[in-house]
């Protein structure tokens, strides 16, 4: 069962964007377009959080690029889906690119985001450069995702039975307090079978087997202190894919934003001036 608090919606009078749809065959996905003449810049946020999650982000980036980012299926105002593997997810991404008329937009995805980011642009869509943010590197022979999907599920089951920012920081303390506000009252529009199913690919579908193909001009970033992209998982990405750029953010978990917002903004306002252009 998914909700959509009165609370929830209620967030998006102060989210200075518009909301617009697509179809990804009888989907209806639903994205947060923050407008302008720029570069569009499509956001795909992570395995539970839905896009006004990232609108900290977004609003940030409004001077540089037009953001839009995505409820994938399954979070937000999305649809569920009957499936939930990353090419479910890149098709869907090309629907929302095809559906908003975007020419040759940049990617910028955020852990499962990343992952989805990393399919389209090996795919050969028409892009002009990715972002991808502290990808789950687990895999086949590679070891767990680091939290468990009980752990994921159990904040779900919060989030159904009524929660707050203050049980939120239990689990994310380094978080901003609006942030803490936020996933407080969206967490209950995932979907329990989309998290469950979506952290299983993170263990059967292996991000080194797509990395090597994303083309260039293309950015890994990571979080210095992140279990999920380790000192060894960055060193074997560098040599997998030489043509790319890797930048870490000191300090930072894999919550990369949220844990050290203000190097993180900044690291990602340099890398979109120069992809941009």
């Amino acid at each position: 069962m998914r909700a959509v608090l009165q609370a929830a919606l209620a967030d998006l009078a102060d989210v200075p964007a518009q909301s617009r749809w697509a179809r990804s065959g009888d989907l209806r996905l639903h994205v947060l377009d923050y407008g302008g003449d720029g570069v569009p810049l499509v956001v795909l946020p992570g395995i539970t959080s839905p896009a006004v999650t990232m609108d900290f982000v977004a609003r940030e980036l409004t001077d540089l690029v037009r953001p839009i980012v995505v409820d994938v299926r399954g979070r937000g105002l999305s649809d569920s889906g009957k499936s939930y593997t990353l090419d479910d997810y890149a098709d869907d991404t090309v629907a929302v690119l095809d559906g908003l008329g975007l020419d040759r937009p940049l990617l910028l995805g955020h852990s499962m985001g990343a992952r989805i980011a990393a399919v389209v642009a090996a795919r050969g869509v028409p892009l002009r450069g990715t972002v991808l943010v502290d990808p789950p590197m687990s895999g086949p022979g590679r070891g767990p995702y680091p939290t468990t999907l009980e752990a994921f599920l159990g904040q779900l089951e919060q989030a159904r039975r009524g929660t707050d920012a203050d049980e939120v920081a239990r689990s994310w303390p380094r978080w901003p307090r609006r942030e803490q506000e936020l996933r407080a009252r969206w967490l209950s529009s995932c979907d329990a079978e989309a998290i469950a199913a979506t952290h299983a690919g993170f263990e059967s579908e292996d991000f080194f087997a797509t990395w090597p193909h994303v083309p260039a001009p293309t950015v890994l970033v990571h979080g210095g202190d992140s279990p999920v992209v380790t000192a060894e998982g960055a060193a074997e990405a560098a040599a997998t894919n030489p043509a790319a750029r890797l930048e870490e953010v000191p300090g930072a978990g894999h919550m990369v934003f949220w844990d050290e917002p203000g190097v993180a903004l900044d690291r990602l306002r340099g890398l979109l001036s120069a992809l941009r252009d």
